[in-house]
């Protein structure tokens, strides 16, 4: 764990920032270090793993209790493995450290509630994926790489080694607390509390796994491929059901959350489920008239730009846009005529310029006519 930065550093926070504070600079750690922006950079990958690892504890209450105090070895199950023949937690055993560190914190998670041994669902946990403007719009298919913790494969997550099983605690009887008898100027007072031979777990492990080092647990990397749905939007989260932690004693899977970064576009710019873009036409087209090429979502259209066009009038092309999120029909394109003024003429093409200003009247520019008009009545 000597060669592991402080999670806190790593995503560029201070140890005392807000939820709001880490989660914001997960996302900037995302757009920034995300494979997809860096197809076959190491370096990134290896920067996206650490800030999912940090943001995955940092943003739990829980693990980030257990993390300030106790640093990498209070949130990683395989801490220490190999040390004196148990789990590597600081307490022996082979015990998971969810369940120690729980009731110091007085249960935050809620995994205690129910008693040692029952089923509880196992934590969420958070990855993000980067997809173009297209694949927003029209949906697609993607492979998403995360880290989370597993039931351990050899084990099976009961943390006894193979041909061994846990056995019942028999100072606690299996509940994983004992109750303690107090005296007081008012009486005996009873209090529980974790029980110390099995550290609240209900079990004692003999003989620990090797591979999780007696936690039943181990964390990995894992792929799984997912639907984006058509329509979806930059930062929406996509929930996958069962993707997440594993659960404790059976319990279920956490799911797993997905942010989305949608890439922005040259040409298009997105306003709900409408699409903007911008089409620079000369001005000879504007002044006659033209047929001229749209791109769109859906490959290039035919426009007719009517005579007498204006720049910055805008036109509709109706269901040209993007699909409406989990529902049907499309939004719309609008498209923002630009007229441009040609640079850089020659001495003969700004002869034609000056026959042309001197051929066309005030009734040609009905703008610049009211304009003046405006401007007389002022004095």
């Amino acid at each position: 764990m000597a060669d592991k930065r402080d999670y806190y550093e790593v995503l560029g926070v201070e140890k005392g920032a807000s939820d709001d504070e880490i989660k914001k600079a997960y996302r900037q750690a995302a757009k920034k270090y995300h494979p997809d922006l860096h197809p076959g950079d190491k370096d990134c990958e290896e920067k996206m793993k650490e800030a999912n690892e940090a943001y995955e504890v940092l943003s739990d209450k829980d693990k980030r209790a257990r993390y300030d105090q106790f640093g990498h070895a209070g949130v990683d199950p395989n801490y220490g493995a190999g040390a004196g023949g148990y789990g590597g937690s600081p307490f022996g055993g082979g015990i998971d450290l969810d369940d120690i560190f729980s009731s110091f914190f007085g249960g935050f998670g809620g995994r205690r509630q129910g008693g040692a041994n029952a089923p509880q669902r196992g934590n969420d946990v958070e990855a993000s994926i980067t997809i173009t403007f297209e694949e927003a719009a029209k949906g697609c298919k993607k492979s998403v790489t995360y880290n989370n913790v597993s039931s351990c494969d050899e084990c099976h997550g009961t943390g006894a080694a193979a041909g061994s099983q846990p056995k019942t605690c028999s100072a606690c009887g299996g509940s994983g607390r004992v109750t303690i008898n107090q005296r007081s100027p008012f009486g005996v007072i009873q209090t529980q509390r974790s029980c110390d031979a099995c550290h609240g777990t209900g079990k004692i492990v003999d003989n620990p796994c090797r591979k999780c080092s007696g936690s039943g647990r181990q964390r990995k990397s894992r792929t799984v491929d997912i639907n984006i749905p058509a329509g979806i939007k930059d930062q929406q989260i996509l929930n996958i059901g069962g993707h997440g932690n594993a659960g404790y004693n059976g319990g279920p899977a956490g799911d797993l959350h997905v942010y989305v970064n949608v890439k922005s576009h040259s040409l298009y710019e997105r306003r709900g489920d409408d699409v903007w873009c911008d089409l620079p036409i000369t001005f000879p087209q504007a002044v006659l008239g033209a047929e001229v090429k749209v791109p769109t979502l859906d490959g290039e259209v035919k426009y007719t730009i009517h005579e007498g066009t204006q720049s910055g009038d805008v036109f509709k092309l109706k269901g040209r846009g993007i699909q409406h999120l989990g529902g049907r029909g499309r939004g719309d394109q609008f498209v923002r005529v630009i007229v441009e003024t040609p640079k850089g003429l020659n001495n003969k093409q700004k002869e034609l310029v000056r026959e042309f200003e001197k051929a066309t009247t005030e009734k040609n520019y009905a703008k610049r006519k009211s304009f003046f008009d405006k401007l007389k009545n002022l004095f």
